[in-house]
């Protein structure tokens, strides 16, 4: 990603900044907003000079923000200002048409699986987690029950639902990859059975590449299993770099330690390919720059991708309030993370499915340039 000048902004300064503010809306725009779920949520997607981000605009955070659009006009085009200073024209994409059709049953496609960045699609399979009922054990930023509850999705997706709504994503909006996630259902296979079967559905509707993410399965030959059912890449998701953060934070998840996960990624690399498993993190949870950086590290020379995502808090959350990361704070993390890949030959353009290909959520990539 490398974005020209905008304004008083050159390239990743723009996206960083814009992602760690957020931005406010003079209107809200058309299309459907990325409102609650399980993961970084409660964005909208712009384009800039050309490159489509995600910016969080439906937090208190984004309230405040130096930045402002004014309502788009009717191509969607819409003036950025910084303290009222204006920098440049940036655009709200028009919603894509596969978000018009619904299933035989009535169930609106965009309730199935949802357009990430330019050309992405997304879906939480199972809409529930084992842990998010009680704040004991859930992820303290996660809201995947909250677009439920909205009936903004439906709790489960079948393989031939999502296997239809993969081919008419394809064909009438171009979209290029496709990324499986679920709520963790239990705590044998994670997961990895349903996301199974749903990518060997949508592989069988449509040639899509495929991301799955879940936790560590237990039993290391679901990989196997998940490279043959139609999965091209695989993400498995620390979300914090520390385990002391992990704990505080995901209590539940963290059940299944960062050590755990490095004897899966050890496991899964061989499986998928090096820089085909991936993981996200997110900055800004209270690990520092420094263990962000030497966990990414040890990531990099196992052949997994860390994806380092700035931290947006959720409302609704019990993290709803926690300041999120400064654009200074992602820059230190961001910039020596670009080398390490860059010098690792490890580019998130050869990844072939999921987030750290779309990249939307954060403007690592620019850094890796």
């Amino acid at each position: 990603m490398t974005i020209p000048t905008l304004g008083t902004y050159t390239g990743r300064k723009l996206v960083t900044d814009l992602q760690s503010f957020g931005l406010q809306l003079g209107d809200d725009t058309s299309g459907i907003g990325r409102k609650g779920g399980a993961g970084p949520s409660d964005h909208k997607t712009i384009t800039i000079a050309g490159h489509t981000v995600m910016v969080p605009v439906y937090t208190s955070g984004a309230r405040h923000s130096p930045f402002q659009a004014s309502p788009p006009d009717q191509s969607g085009a819409s003036t950025l200002l910084r303290d009222g200073q204006r920098l440049g024209t940036i655009h709200f994409p028009a919603a894509p048409r596969f978000y018009g059709r619904s299933t035989a049953d009535g169930i609106p496609y965009w309730k199935i699986a949802l357009l990430h960045g330019r050309d992405t699609l997304a879906t939480t399979v199972h809409q529930t987690c084992i842990r998010y009922a009680d704040r004991r054990t859930s992820c303290q930023f996660c809201a995947i029950g909250q677009s439920l509850e909205a009936e903004r999705t439906i709790a489960y997706k079948t393989p031939a639902q999502l296997a239809e709504v993969a081919k008419a994503a394809v064909e009438l909006d171009g979209v290029r990859d496709m990324v499986l996630t679920t709520g963790t259902p239990n705590v044998i296979d994670r997961g990895a059975a349903v996301l199974a079967e749903s990518a060997r559905a949508i592989k069988a509707a449509i040639d899509l590449p495929l991301q799955v993410q879940c936790e560590p399965p237990r039993d290391h030959n679901w990989f196997e299993r998940l490279r043959d059912s139609g999965a091209d890449s695989l993400g498995m998701h620390l979300e914090a770099a520390t385990q002391a953060v992990r704990e505080k934070i995901m209590p539940g998840k963290a059940t299944v330690s960062v050590e755990r996960y490095m004897q899966a990624f050890a496991s899964a690399v061989p499986v998928f390919g090096r820089g085909q498993v991936n993981t996200y993190i997110l900055a800004g949870l209270g690990d520092s720059a420094e263990e962000i950086l030497n966990l990414a590290e040890r990531l990099i020379t196992l052949g997994v991708y860390p994806f380092v995502v700035p931290f947006v808090p959720i409302s609704g959350t019990p993290l709803e309030q926690h300041t999120p990361p400064s654009a200074d704070f992602m820059k230190s993390v961001l910039a020596p993370l670009g080398q390490m890949l860059r010098n690792a030959n490890m580019k998130s353009t050869d990844i072939r499915a999921g987030c750290g290909r779309c990249g939307a959520c954060s403007s690592l990539s620019a850094y890796e340039a």
